[in-house]
């Protein structure tokens, strides 16, 4: 590979993670957002590494030491008569991922990949704190879920809670999902929780919103028989969050 090529992979890939984890929020379209400080590092060790190739491949840096035919010329060939000195063309397509880092940001995960995955099982919990009194309760879509699934008290029974995610609709149901996509590393192992939501039309797919509603009876509450759903009583439009792959609890507002 020519050095041109070498230094503008090195230069537009360290730009590119600059550019992704520096200057904006897109990495964390790709990791989690605690490898930021790791691919801030990266991006400038590219960068220089980079600039130092660059240094190297000056012609009054190049031509003092190749090596020349006899003749006064330089030659790029070895003792075999092998020119080192061509790209092959496939190369050259390294370039794209490298400018796909400054000039094109990929759609965030959503409701198309929700859709084609089972939601991601729940970790086991042995004991429950009770519940505040606050109404609405505030929770996570995973909270929400395990205690459904695992209280044995039931505290969930009867109150009004508020969950935030995205929509994913179910086709051919008059049922939703209130869905969240967490990362572990990064988008390729992203998995997603989901409540289904009743007594409301889905809203458009990939609409973040905030919900506002009770437990939906299923199965029997506190054991794994009980469906993770909700009958919703209100519905709000919010924001999509800075880091949209978290199950963070929904900011309430203030009044």
């Amino acid at each position: 590979m020519r050095r041109p090529l070498q230094v503008a992979l090195l230069v537009l890939s360290g730009l590119g993670l600059l550019h992704a984890s520096l200057f904006t929020d897109l990495f964390l379209r790709y990791v989690k957002e605690g490898m930021r400080q790791l691919l801030i590092a990266s991006g400038a060790v590219l960068l220089v590494l980079g600039v130092a190739e660059a240094w190297a491949s000056r012609p009054d840096a190049g031509t003092a030491h190749a090596p020349h035919d006899g003749h006064g010329n330089t030659s790029r060939h070895d003792g075999h008569g092998h020119d080192h000195g061509s790209v092959p063309r496939v190369a050259w397509l390294l370039l794209l991922p490298a400018l796909s880092l400054l000039f094109y940001a990929p759609p965030a995960l959503g409701a198309y990949t929700a859709s084609r995955e089972a939601p991601r099982a729940v970790d086991r919990q042995s004991h429950f704190d009770p519940l505040p009194a606050t109404s609405p309760l505030p929770m996570t879509l995973t909270d929400f879920t395990r205690r459904v699934q695992q209280d044995r008290e039931q505290a969930i029974r009867g109150r009004t809670v508020l969950l935030t995610g995205f929509v994913t609709p179910e086709k051919g149901r008059d049922t939703w999902y209130l869905t969240r996509i967490i990362l572990s590393c990064c988008a390729a192992d992203a998995q997603s929780v989901k409540v289904r939501i009743y007594g409301t039309p889905a809203p458009a797919a990939d609409t973040w919103v905030s919900v506002t509603g009770t437990w939906h009876p299923g199965g029997t509450l506190g054991t794994t028989s009980a469906q993770a759903a909700m009958d919703a009583r209100e519905i709000k439009k919010i924001a999509r969050p800075i880091n949209g792959y978290t199950d963070d609890l929904p900011l309430v507002p203030t009044r």
